[in-house]
């Protein structure tokens, strides 16, 4: 059996999550702590930095925004706009943008900033979507390193050494304890957090005729680069109280747009709008951690209060896992055709990546599906008795009872 935080509703199969002898997880404590913050100071601590990183001539850009045009990139060029700040806006482009992530890169173009994009090689990037793909599992994997590498690059070359993210995921979604404590983005978080999996860039080089050249923009600026240039990062969301969905309805006043429905595998129509291939990856991560965004996304508003534990779940149960048909209404095959892998080959790859010991198998080890091809966890008999499990669990941890075999 897997188990679940009694709080939320997040699986301990969670890379780098820690669920304490109470039954929560290290996310849930992690916005425990959040009373605890003197926020006004925090601000200030803010104020003083971008202070301190302002161009005093206005010779140069005060900062770098990395930004993909979604709710929380909108939010933090909102933010610095309202704070003073002259930032450059940095996109690494998406490895297949939607029209509605274009509509919203637009969308910050207009908000009042100076923006620039670099669009990768999209022979190799489309090789490269195929060797992450079928070696570590994760289409996404050269959009990962994009988005970090990029704005670190730009910091460097326009000598620009301030670059404001927004949140900090081990924090907000759970992780080791000392990397969701950091609120300056260093090199080691970069290369430790920043999405590359175990696969190094220099891996890449000669497979497919992929050479040194080919792989600028996946590549950190040198140690020497970064020293002299003094670039630096910090997470918006250590300053300011993070919530995804306040900064969707901010960011929706001021333009953003949103999908026509549920967005397929999550629960809401306002996330992960921008590229066509997030479903697959989002998939990939049900596959092999038995959890996806619709997880992902009930956890942060159990948390915050605006639904139950047990509509959480129940969410869950409707929206996670499900077999990528369809992302923002595209069909899977259009999706795949760049990449010239066909929807049979990529299912055989889809097995090779799931957790058979997180699935229900027959006698012969092969994972049952259903008519939609979808999976079913070995949780996921009754739901209800899931949740009276946790809830029995949360009352004897209340007359502190609780322990685990």
């Amino acid at each position: 059996m897997i188990r679940y935080c009694i709080k939320c509703v997040m699986p301990e199969t969670k890379p780098d999550l820690y669920i304490d002898d109470e039954g929560v997880c290290s996310a849930c404590r992690n916005f425990e702590k959040r009373d605890e913050v003197d926020w006004a100071n925090r601000r200030k601590q803010l104020l003083s930095i971008l202070e301190r990183y302002r161009s005093k001539d206005g010779s140069n850009w005060d900062c770098i925004i990395p930004v993909s045009g979604g709710k929380d990139s909108t939010y933090q060029v909102i933010r610095m706009l309202q704070l003073g700040m002259n930032p450059l806006c940095v996109t690494a482009t998406t490895c297949h943008l939607s029209d509605i992530g274009r509509k919203n890169i637009e969308n910050i173009q207009n908000l009042g900033v100076d923006y620039i994009e670099l669009t990768t090689n999209r022979a190799v990037r489309r090789k490269l979507n195929r060797l992450g793909l079928m070696q570590v599992g994760d289409i996404s994997w050269p959009e990962h390193v994009g988005i970090f590498t990029v704005p670190v690059r730009a910091a460097v070359q326009y000598k620009v050494p301030l670059i404001v993210w927004g949140e900090n995921p081990q924090n907000e979604y759970g992780g080791p304890g000392a990397a969701s404590k950091d609120h300056v983005l260093t090199r080691r978080w970069l290369e430790e957090f920043g999405g590359l999996l175990g696969l190094r860039v220099t891996d890449l080089i000669g497979q497919e005729g992929i050479e040194r050249r080919h792989l600028i923009p996946f590549s950190y600026p040198t140690d020497e680069e970064l020293k002299s240039s003094n670039v630096t990062g910090i997470f918006l969301g250590y300053y300011i109280p993070w919530d995804g969905y306040s900064n969707a309805l901010l960011s929706q006043a001021h333009g953003l747009t949103t999908f026509n429905r549920t967005v397929e595998g999550s629960v809401v129509s306002y996330e992960n709008l921008d590229n066509y291939q997030t479903g697959i990856h989002d998939y990939f991560k049900f596959l092999k951690f038995g959890f996806g965004r619709a997880t992902d996304i009930a956890c942060l508003h159990i948390r915050r209060g605006r639904i139950t534990r047990e509509d959480g779940l129940s969410l869950v149960q409707k929206h996670d896992g499900k077999f990528p048909w369809t992302y923002l209404g595209k069909p899977i095959d259009e999706i795949l055709e760049p990449l010239d892998i066909s929807v049979d080959q990529f299912i055989q790859i889809c097995d090779r990546f799931t957790n058979k010991k997180l699935f229900k198998i027959d006698s012969r080890n092969n994972l049952i599906k259903d008519r939609h091809g979808n999976l079913t966890k070995i949780n996921d008999d009754n739901p209800e008795e899931e949740t009276k499990s946790a809830d029995s669990a949360d009352h004897r941890l209340r007359h502190g009872k609780l322990a685990f075999g």
